[in-house]
Formats: structure tokens, C-alpha cells, sequence
């Protein structure tokens, strides 16, 4: 969940390493650091904690010179955030340092290895551990670090993505990857490394996507080899890379006039569900087409059953989409947290169909949990955002959203885009394996064409909603309600309130308040009740009642026109009229406004958030 950024070549390498920090902050903000080996060969490192600014703040009088180098932004898993167990870290001759995303799941007993070898420690995490193996290993067996660093990665159990350098060798920089994310720009006699393309598009549009289990070597003089350390000799074997484009711009990592990255990526939603949908919904409104389900059309008519996996605000998508498969695909649906399948032993069947949903498309759970499927048979359909990502990789088929790179950590246009494609996906099976009347099918495709015109209209509403979320700022805790299709978005609104504004809140179904959670109400218990004007609309107003009645205070969004909810509630914000499967992309909007600006007024960094990262790359 940490951000890693490498640079090699003939420009000064710290401004290129700090502003690719800055890109990738998103990924973990606890503290930074960054390593160079300067003209006389020395090898510098300098670190903070906190946030990337504190590290400029500290290097600003520091010998900031050299033409390779490597830095972190880190998201603390083994150690507290400070800046001893800040990355990089040194070997104990200082002669190597490292960064490194992920988890070394063995650290504790090969540390306890090298204490017997007379190595010391300064920090609490297991990088370090890494980087004094490899030194150990580069001493022992005599071996150059290429070898020493495929040689210490055989002993390690984890997931990883490093860099290393090495003050003796100024001319090289050495990475390997395993479960996590690791990308090489490649420019003009020059070389950059990082987590995901953010700091690469300002250089160069060509990348390659580093696979599991491979060492990537890159050296001063343009040269670049890579080679698998499991499958190898000792000598290596280099293998032919793929140099992907980068489909990805400069303008699409600023704020564009926002005050935050989260607002300006929920005005966009209009533009990205138009996006996701050009090229599969035609023209004329009345067909859906998606490669990856005509290619495997078969596999998806002949299922079974349908698992669903993810983690967080795509977990919820998923649970709109079980709604709609079913609905529509006459399937039984299964929703699943990945950390828990991927434990729970579960039975899978070869004519299972498993979708993985996941925004960067790097997500440690929910990649594992499709590995295990696969092992058993399963085909498996991965929804994601990140072209060249781990899990799209792995899968069978897929679906990318192409919504642009989504840097706040709270999820919102990702999770639009991902409803969209779930739903173009329930139709196409429905429609094919004639399960849901043509009438319907044209009515939702036709529908949904005009889903970003709506979201625009609910997006006028944003100044009320700064408005009336002031007086919410007060609140400790926070209930969402909703049923049906709106009962997964009443999860995802209370998500959203907790990430960004640290208020307590949970979503419920409506019809289940009586069940426990009535108890909570009062006049100090706001509660968001998502009730458009369809499905069980007639009970949710019962419950709106029911909460009215012990003096609650109700936020509620409904139709336009609604005046049974007008009457009662004591805000309303309205979406337009919708195919219920559809309501959830026009009722989450609101939702995601008003988490925003209560976080706003309470002084939050909406952004990036405490203890929170973007891309959950370890377990």
C-alpha cells in the first residue's frame, strides 16, 4: 500500500523522485524518503514523517544531487510512522539501500538469522530485514547484487514490490515484484520506475508492466533486462519485454480548479459513465455489446451460479450487481468479501462463474481470492480500472471502466463506473439467455443512456447540500437506510461519511431499523434514508415515519416531486425519476456530496484520509 518511485539516467533525479511522491501519495501519507548516490559516490538518504512536504521541508538544505535515485511514501504496516521506520533503509555497511511495497510474511525468522550473523537493527519493519539479507547474501556467496537479490528473494514468503541500490555499482538500479504493483517508464536514455504509471505519464507514454517473480535491472547506459529468479539460472535469463502506451494524460492527475481531488472526481461522473459506456451502448440507444462477454457468452449462459468478490466501496457495487443479475439473468448471485473467501474454504465449481471487482485492479485480497477460484476451475470476469493491473492480468475476461486515474481515496466516480458495467453485464445475459422481456432490456439500455444528463442535474443540488451539511458536524454517529437496489447505496453513503469525516455511521436495510438500530434513535442520531419513488417505496416511508416519531432528524433523497417524504423529513435532495436498477447511480451522488462537505467544514484532509490508503496491496 506504499508508493515506490525510481529514476535513471542523465537529469537530477530528486525533482523527478519528489514530484512522483507527490503523485503517488494517494497510496500511503505516514511518512517519505528518498535515497541518492551522489558525482563522489555517496549514497544519501534522507526521511521524514508525515507527509511528502515534511520530507522537502527536511532535504531542502541537503545534498540533493545525483542522476539515479529511489524514494517511498509509505502506509505503515510493521512499525509505527516515524522516521526511523520511514523507507529507505540502509544495508548495515550502508552500502545498499531499499524501498519496498507489500509484506514480508517471514521477516521474524529470517531476522532472527541474521542476529545470530551478527547483523543489527534500527527499525521495526521488515524491509529492512530484506535489504540486509540481500547484503548478506551479495557477502556470503560472493555474488554480484543481481544474484543477491534473486538469490534473498527465494528465501522470502510475501508479497513485495522493491528497489535497491548500491553505492559500489552508481550505474545501476535493481527491482523485482511480487503481488505488487511495479511499472518501468521508458524515455531517452533514461529510465523510471513506480507503483502505477502517475509519475511516468509527464516523461514518456511507453511502459512496461513488470510480472510476478521478475527482476528488472536498468543501468546508465540505456541497457534494460529482465528475468524470472524462480525459473532462472543463477545467470539468468532475460526475457523479451512488452512495451505497453500509456493511455493516460497529464490533465487527468490535477485538480483542475477543485479544492480537492474527491469533489472534482465527483463532477466528473457525468463524463466517465459516458466513458465506460461509449462503445458498448450503440447509438441508437438499443444495444449493449461488451467483448468480454460475447467472447465468453457461453460460460455466463451455462453458469451455475455467480460469485461476486471485492473489498470496501466494490463489495457494494457487487451487491447492486447480484440485485440485477438475478433480476434479470434469472442466476443465483453469491457476494463475497475476498479476505473472507479466500479463507472460508469455499466449494467451487468448474462451471462457477466468479467477477472480481476491484478499482486499481491490484487489491491483495481480491486478487488472491480469484487465484484460488481459478486453481478450482472457475472462469473468472474481473471489473477494473488500471490497464496493465495484477487482476485483470489473471482473469479469464474483463470489463475496464475507464474512468481516468481516481486520486482521492474515497472511492466515487470508480464506483459509478463500476454499477455501470456490472449493469451492462446483468443485461447482456438477461437479454441472451432470454430471460427478461426485449421491452425491458430497451427500456433500461435506452435509460441508462441518460444516467449522466440526471447525475448533472443532481450535481446542481451541490451548493444546498454545503449548505444544510453544516448543521451535521455536530454528529457522532450516523444511520443510512435503504432497501432494494438503494440498500447497498445506504452502506456505500455511510462509508463514505466514515472515510473522509471519521463520524461513526452504518447502512442498514430499512425494514431491519426495527431490529436493533431504533434504539439508537434520538435527536443527536441524524439518519439518511434513500427512498426514490419505486420498489418499496410505501415502506420506507413507514420507516421515515417510524424514526420521525422518536424524534430523529431525517435526511432523505427521493424523487422529484416527492411530497409524502417532503412533509416529513427535514432535508430532502432529489433525483430524478429512474429503472430502479438504475436509481443507485443518481441516489449515491448525493450521498458522496454530503460525506464531502461535512468533512470540509469539519477540517478533514478529504483526500487522503487517516490510516487510509488507495490501493490495498497487502493483506
Amino acid at each position: 500500500m506504499c508508493g515506490i518511485v525510481g529514476y535513471i539516467g542523465k537529469r537530477k533525479a530528486y525533482p523527478i523522485l519528489i514530484k512522483g511522491l507527490h503523485r503517488l501519495e494517494y497510496r500511503g501519507y505516514d511518512s517519505a524518503g528518498v535515497a541518492l548516490i551522489n558525482e563522489q559516490g555517496q549514497l544519501n538518504i534522507y526521511k521524514a514523517k508525515g507527509k511528502v512536504a515534511e520530507l522537502e521541508t527536511f532535504a531542502a538544505d541537503k545534498d540533493t544531487s545525483g542522476t539515479i535515485g529511489i524514494a517511498h511514501t509509505r502506509w505503515a504496516t510493521h512499525g509505527e510512522p516515524n522516521t526511523v521506520n520511514a523507507h529507505p533503509h540502509y544495508s548495515e555497511s550502508e552500502r545498499l539501500a531499499i524501498i519496498h511495497n507489500g509484506i514480508i510474511e517471514n521477516y521474524a525468522v529470517l531476522k532472527a538469522g541474521l542476529q545470530q550473523e551478527g547483523y543489527t537493527f534500527k527499525s521495526e519493519t521488515d524491509t529492512e530485514v530484506l535489504v540486509q539479507l540481500i547484503e548478506y547474501t551479495q557477502m556470503d556467496k560472493h555474488v554480484d547484487l543481481k544474484t543477491a537479490v534473486q538469490l534473498a528473494l527465494q528465501q522470502v514468503v510475501g508479497a513485495y514490490a522493491i528497489a535497491v541500490l548500491d553505492k559500489e555499482h552508481p550505474d545501476t538500479l535493481i527491482a523485482a515484484r511480487k503481488g505488487s504493483p511495479l511499472v518501468v517508464g521508458i524515455g531517452e536514455d533514461e529510465y523510471f520506475l513506480a507503483s502505477d504509471a502517475t509519475p511516468i505519464v509527464e516523461y514518456t507514454d511507453q511502459v512496461i508492466y513488470i510480472e510476478d517473480e521478475e527482476v528488472v535491472v536498468l543501468t546508465v547506459n540505456s541497457q534494460l533486462s529482465i528475468f524470472n529468479y524462480q525459473l532462472s539460472t543463477i545467470n539468468g535469463v532475460d526475457k523479451t519485454p512488452q512495451i505497453k502506451r500509456l493511455e493516460l494524460s497529464l490533465s487527468q492527475l490535477e485538480k483542475g480548479g477543485y479544492p480537492h481531488f474527491m469533489l472534482k472526481e465527483i463532477f466528473e461522473q457525468p463524463r466517465t459513465l459516458t466513458d465506460s459506456m461509449r462503445g458498448r451502448v450503440n447509438v441508437r440507444q438499443d444495444n449493449i455489446a461488451l467483448s468480454g462477454f460475447i467472447d465468453n457468452k457461453e460460460r455466463f449462459l451455462n453458469a451455475k451460479r455467480i460469485i461476486i468478490t471485492a473489498c470496501g466501496t466494490s463489495w457494494h457495487a457487487g451487491l447492486i450487481a447480484m440485485y440485477a443479475i438475478e433480476e434479470f439473468a434469472q442466476i443465483p448471485v453469491e457476494v463475497e468479501y475476498s479476505s473472507e473467501f479466500r479463507y472460508r474454504k469455499p466449494v467451487i465449481n468448474k462451471d462457477d462463474v466468479v467477477i472480481a471487482i476491484s478499482q486499481s485492479g491490484e487489491t491483495a485480497d481480491t486478487l488472491a481470492a480469484i487465484q484460488l477460484a481459478k486453481s478450482k476451475g472457475a472462469f473468472i470476469f474481473s471489473i477494473c480500472n488500471v490497464i496493465g493491473a495484477s487482476i485483470p492480468r489473471v482473469s479469464d475476461s474483463g470489463c475496464y471502466t475507464h474512468v481516468g486515474p481516481e486520486i482521492g481515496v474515497a472511492s466515487t466516480k470508480a464506483f459509478t463506473a463500476q454499477v455501470t458495467a456490472l449493469t451492462m453485464l446483468a443485461l447482456c445475459i438477461g437479454r441472451e439467455k432470454g430471460t427478461m422481456s426485449e421491452d425491458k432490456y430497451l427500456a433500461v439500455v435506452r435509460e441508462l443512456g441518460r444516467i449522466p444528463d440526471k447525475i448533472s442535474r443532481v450535481l446542481e443540488q451541490d451548493a444546498r447540500i454545503a449548505d444544510f451539511a453544516k448543521t451535521f458536524t455536530y454528529a457522532q454517529n450516523f444511520i443510512y437506510l435503504g432497501r432494494g437496489y438503494n440498500y447497498p447505496v445506504a452502506m456505500e453513503g455511510a462509508l463514505k461519511l466514515k472515510e473522509i469525516s471519521y463520524i461513526h455511521a452504518e447502512g442498514y436495510p430499512a425494514a431491519e431499523m426495527k431490529h436493533g438500530p431504533i434504539a439508537l434513535i434520538s435527536q443527536e442520531m441524524p439518519v439518511v434514508v434513500v427512498a426514490p419513488r419505486c420498489g418499496t417505496y410505501e415502506k420506507v416511508v413507514s420507516n421515515i415515519q417510524e424514526i420521525k416519531a422518536r424524534k430523529g432528524k431525517v435526511i432523505a433523497v427521493v424523487t422529484e416531486g416527492d411530497e409524502i417524504v417532503r412533509k416529513i423529513a427535514d432535508y430532502v435532495i432529489e433525483v430524478p425519476e429512474s429503472e430502479e436498477c438504475l436509481t443507485p447511480l443518481l441516489t449515491v451522488i448525493p450521498l458522496q456530496l454530503l460525506a464531502y462537505h461535512i468533512a470540509v467544514v469539519k477540517g478533514c484532509d478529504v483526500d487522503q484520509p487517516r490510516n487510509l490508503a488507495k490501493s490495498v496491496t497487502v493483506e
